[in-house]
């Protein structure tokens, strides 16, 4: 009797752990307001009518209809989902529209749900599916590793448009600002108060990015990125394919001289790795300065470009690291495809940020971490940089007026500095 009764209670608890483990029914297999999404859905009724107004549509997706025609050309195959008997999918060009939304307006998921007339859930899966498939269809064709004809190239446009001979790049790192992870401690904790992944670029003279490395935790500091990325790695191996060393322009005495990239005072001086002097500068020194933020400025422009672009960035990216990371590169690459197939009128327009749009921008340097202590070699480097600018190639400088000169270290000075109380509520800050 008593093993009857164990039995039977055994029982009894079983079917209550069923009945309250047992899926709840949904009341409908779709939504009406989903039915409808073809008849009344903004994909369907509104995108269609700025297809015929190429300004509308364009500020609406950052694309023109051509450039988005194209885009869908490359990244289509890749999104495009298998038809069911108990579904119909949804197309690739109405997957992009729903991505690119997201990345132009940082619009939140329910927003765009509730606009394209689709689950929330649908939009979160769409946005990271169709990031990493841009990623894996743009990469290798507008940001592929550079070569060493690659590198020649950069520096001669460097040499040209910004008078700074055997430069291959500007780099430079920034906050990219997103909920607190959970589970993470401080790891994604900047300076700044906020929770952020790390972006560090290369940018050339013509404001596109060479090198990108996203996803470093938000403590780390620019030279902490940089050392721990292959880019870095490589850099400091002397396994980037850099052309061979070559005589400064009008200065062959000087012997030749390493290709270098340019940098703040958050990066270790390097052979490779030109950052100015610290501090107050005075006579070749300030040259010199001035000359390296002339060129960094490249990097700068370049994330302004970035975030007056691509609004995601001027608020909090409520999304995971690992969708934080698909975002940026998705956007980083997308920023390579519009310079490189828009108009040379258009180029030139968004060649240079405003002042509004660096400020709202949220552009904070990442933070100076740990010693920079330099080797001889790359001591020696900088200094016959900075003959060659105080002498043959300072001309320019030279025939301005003092008052000219000053004036124009001063605005540079304000890429080195950041204003007290700024950029709190931005997505992109950046590391000292």
């Amino acid at each position: 009797m008593e093993d009857q009764d164990i039995v039977a209670c055994v029982g009894l608890l079983y079917l209550q752990h069923l009945q309250s483990t047992r899926r709840r029914r949904r009341r409908m297999w779709v939504h009406d307001i989903i039915q409808a999404r073809e008849q009344y859905g903004e994909g369907y009724r509104l995108v269609q009518e700025l297809r015929l107004d190429g300004g509308r549509f364009q500020g609406a997706f950052r694309l023109t209809v051509e450039q988005f025609d194209s885009l869908l050309s490359k990244v289509g195959p890749l999104i495009t989902m298998q038809r069911t008997n108990y579904r119909r999918p949804i197309p690739p060009d109405q997957r992009l529209y729903i991505c690119l939304r997201f990345l132009a307006t940082g619009d939140c998921y329910q927003t765009i749900a509730n606009s394209y007339r689709l689950g929330k859930r649908t939009v979160a899966n769409i946005v990271n599916q169709v990031t990493r498939a841009i990623w894996d269809a743009l990469v290798e064709e507008y940001m592929p590793t550079p070569t060493a004809e690659d590198w020649r190239s950069i520096a001669e446009g460097f040499r040209r448009r910004w008078d700074f001979p055997n430069c291959v790049g500007s780099i430079d790192g920034k906050h990219v600002v997103c909920k607190a992870p959970g589970k993470s401690g401080s790891l994604f904790f900047n300076y700044k108060g906020s929770y952020s992944v790390v972006l560090m670029a290369v940018v050339d003279h013509k404001y596109c990015f060479r090198v990108v490395d996203v996803g470093s935790y938000g403590r780390t500091s620019d030279g902490g990125v940089l050392a721990n990325s292959k880019f870095g790695k490589k850099l400091q191996k002397g396994q980037l394919d850099l052309p061979r060393d070559a005589l400064l322009p009008g200065a062959e005495h000087l012997g030749p001289q390493p290709h270098v990239f340019v940098g703040d005072e958050a990066f270790r001086l390097r052979r490779n790795l030109l950052r100015p002097f610290p501090g107050h500068q005075t006579g070749s020194h300030r040259s010199i300065n001035f000359r390296l933020s002339h060129a960094r400025m490249v990097v700068e422009n370049t994330f302004g470009i970035l975030t007056s672009q691509w609004r995601i960035y001027k608020g909090v990216i409520e999304l995971s690291p690992q969708n934080v990371d698909a975002c940026v590169k998705a956007t980083c690459v997308l920023h390579n495809y519009l310079r490189r197939t828009a108009s040379h009128d258009l180029a030139l327009m968004t060649a240079l940020p405003t002042d509004a749009d660096s400020d709202a921008a949220g552009l904070q340097p990442v933070s100076r971490v740990g010693s920079n202590n330099a080797t001889r070699e790359a001591i020696r480097v900088r200094e016959t940089f900075l003959v060659y600018f105080a002498n043959e190639g300072g001309g320019h400088l030279a025939a301005l007026t003092p008052g000219t000169t000053t004036a124009l270290l001063r605005a540079t000075q304000r890429l080195f500095s950041e204003p007290p109380n700024a950029f709190k509520a931005y997505s992109i800050l950046p590391c000292h």
